[in-house]
């Protein structure tokens, strides 16, 4: 989720940020580097500890192996990367390789502003990555600006050890539906009331499950040529279904969700011990497993139709290079080794998400602990079953996430009712589509 000020900040500095003139949108610049710095190049990324020691490894690998030119590092949590981001690209600043997310790929690669990597094909071949992966970093218009580090696909998190103390039996996974996964929740929570455990932690907030909810009933959120649109009734149906959880004390209240959801991943009812499942990008799991100490698993999304997940493959994060850079294909270079090298994919594993490499996937199984080879073998496992890859979140769209949650919670706390929240959350639909 991004605050009002980092979504405000977004919008006002990607509005300033410059169209690339004489090379053409999305062409670069001189990819030999022919100035100062001798064809060095700047890469950053956002992350926590773990991620910053693991990156400096490989990029110490790299060095080792490259020789022809320097790597200067730059790095932020994520709370500052964006603005960070947002001023160096509007005063033509910006690092030649940078980490991007999915709610402003098309911000920035719409306006210019992130180089079209199959312009740079020959130090930079992404053709063994399954296309249905690759795909996630096009633009509506087809343009690649962003090479997948991995994929998360939104899925179900169970504590196995809860679940067995609660004998409680959950349905076969590739059958359950949305009533079913919430008659199990619900007995979870009748067999934990006394030890403060839930069935769910939290569930009707958050943007993904209403994606998820409406792919499932066959429309979209952000449709590509030839979708539908999202309707009035499938929105309130999701509300409907979330509220129900509450009622029937498979999930907590508003106000306990939403100070679960303050309390962080360590320290939320998941990732203590408190509840039995959660919604999230499966490579989540890692986190809440080391947090909890419990042995954890995935399951697929409950479905409105038996059988009919439509579950979908969400780049972790992607390397993309600054269309203004003057060193490109050194850029796509070092975006190369860290997509590719084996070496440096020992040290990664996982951390960004599963790669989509099975080269490399086949190289670091042997690295890998328990935990994260249940994610490595459930992506690997749903990709004879994802849907396609839906549209990136358009640039209008990058403060969708905010307004959903805040129109469910004043659903949830009984200041509307179901059908206004809906018709809410559909205005502001309505209002993020991009301009044809």
């Amino acid at each position: 989720m991004f605050t009002r000020r980092q979504t405000l900040a977004l919008l006002a500095a990607a509005g300033s940020i410059p169209v690339l003139a004489s090379c053409g949108p999305n062409s670069g610049g001189s990819g030999g580097g022919d100035g100062e710095g001798g064809g060095d190049v700047r890469i950053y990324w956002w992350g926590g500890d773990l991620r910053l020691g693991l990156t400096q490894d490989a990029l110490a690998i790299f060095a080792e192996k490259n020789t022809d030119f320097a790597v200067s590092p730059e790095y932020s949590e994520w709370t500052g990367y964006w603005d960070k981001l947002a001023t160096q690209t509007s005063g033509g600043d910006a690092p030649d390789l940078m980490q991007m997310d999915e709610a402003y790929i098309d911000s920035y690669g719409t306006r210019g502003a992130l180089l079209d990597l199959e312009t740079i094909t020959d130090v930079l071949d992404l053709s063994a990555m399954d296309s249905k992966v690759l795909d996630t970093g096009r633009l509506a218009d087809g343009t690649l600006v962003g090479a997948p580090l991995g994929i998360g696909i939104f899925s179900v998190g169970v504590n196995e050890d809860l679940l067995g103390k609660s004998g409680v039996e959950l349905p076969a996974d590739t059958e359950w539906t949305w009533t079913q996964f919430a008659e199990a929740a619900a007995a979870i929570s009748a067999w934990g009331k006394d030890q403060d455990i839930v069935g769910i932690d939290m569930f009707g907030q958050g943007a993904a499950e209403l994606h998820a909810w409406a792919r499932q009933s066959g429309q979209q959120v952000f449709p590509k040529e030839g979708d539908t649109l999202v309707t009035l009734e499938t929105i309130q149906g999701w509300l409907e279904f979330s509220k129900s959880l509450i009622d029937s004390g498979a999930a907590p209240g508003a106000d306990a969700q939403i100070e679960d959801f303050g309390a962080g991943v360590e320290g939320g009812r998941f990732g203590t011990g408190k509840a039995v499942l959660h919604f999230q990008f499966h490579t989540q799991v890692q986190t809440f497993a080391s947090a909890s100490g419990a042995a954890m698993n995935l399951l697929r999304l409950p479905a409105i139709t038996a059988g009919d997940h439509q579950m979908v493959n969400k780049a972790s994060m992607y390397w993309s290079i600054a269309a203004a850079s003057e060193v490109t294909e050194n850029a796509g270079v070092l975006m190369s080794f860290l997509l590719t090298d084996l070496d440096a994919a020992k040290v990664l594993k996982i951390e960004r998400g599963v790669t989509a490499f099975p080269e490399v996937q086949t190289a670091i199984e042997g690295e890998l602990n328990d935990i994260e080879r249940i994610c490595l073998d459930f992506a690997r496992d749903m990709q004879a079953e994802v849907a396609p890859a839906p549209r990136v979140t358009p640039a209008e769209g990058v403060g969708f996430g905010t307004e959903v949650t805040r129109i469910s919670q004043e659903f949830y706390f009984g200041n509307t009712d179901a059908a206004a929240a809906a018709q809410q959350i559909l205005a502001a639909i309505e209002g993020m589509q991009p301009a044809e």
